[in-house]
């Protein structure tokens, strides 16, 4: 026999041991388990996407909610700061008035009283005047009498 015979008979003895021991099968096996893995690790890679992507919309729902939230805060807050800033308005404005309506008192006070010390003070010169002149012209007890009938007359019509 020559040597592609040879060949042949290892061929074919190699082919059957293969059979024999199921090699196909084996090979056939390991390759569906490697299809299986892969398929179970596409499976669960498309899960974890999707839950990324759930986490992904529930994170920026929350974003978006925590935004408005600010915004509604910043929006509170620039409405109490305008309200506080027209209640001080208003109080330094009744402040101002009341100084003022204060001031305007005490300045009509002063100008009554001015004018009270005025008239007291013109008085007092014009009986001393009166006295004066009196006492030039009458001389005598008489004119001391009448002296002090005048002065008591003018200080009662005063008061």
């Amino acid at each position: 026999m020559d040597a592609t015979a040879w060949a042949l008979v290892g061929l074919v003895i190699f082919t059957g041991i293969v059979l024999y021991l199921k090699v196909p099968a084996m090979v056939t096996k390991s390759l569906d388990e490697r299809a299986d893995k892969i398929s179970n690790e596409l499976d669960e890679a498309r899960e974890l996407r999707e839950e990324a992507q759930n986490l992904l919309a529930e994170y920026q729902a929350k974003r978006q909610a925590a935004e408005k939230e600010a915004e509604e805060i910043v929006a509170a807050a620039k409405r109490e700061a305008s309200l506080l800033s027209e209640g001080a308005a208003r109080k330094t404005a009744e402040f101002v008035e009341r100084r003022t309506a204060s001031a305007e008192q005490k300045i009509a006070q002063a100008e009554a009283q001015a004018m009270a010390d005025v008239r007291a003070s013109a008085v007092d010169v014009a009986i001393a005047a009166a006295e004066q002149i009196v006492a030039e012209k009458v001389t005598g007890a008489t004119a001391s009498g009448l002296i002090k009938t005048s002065i008591s007359e003018i200080k009662t019509k005063l008061n």
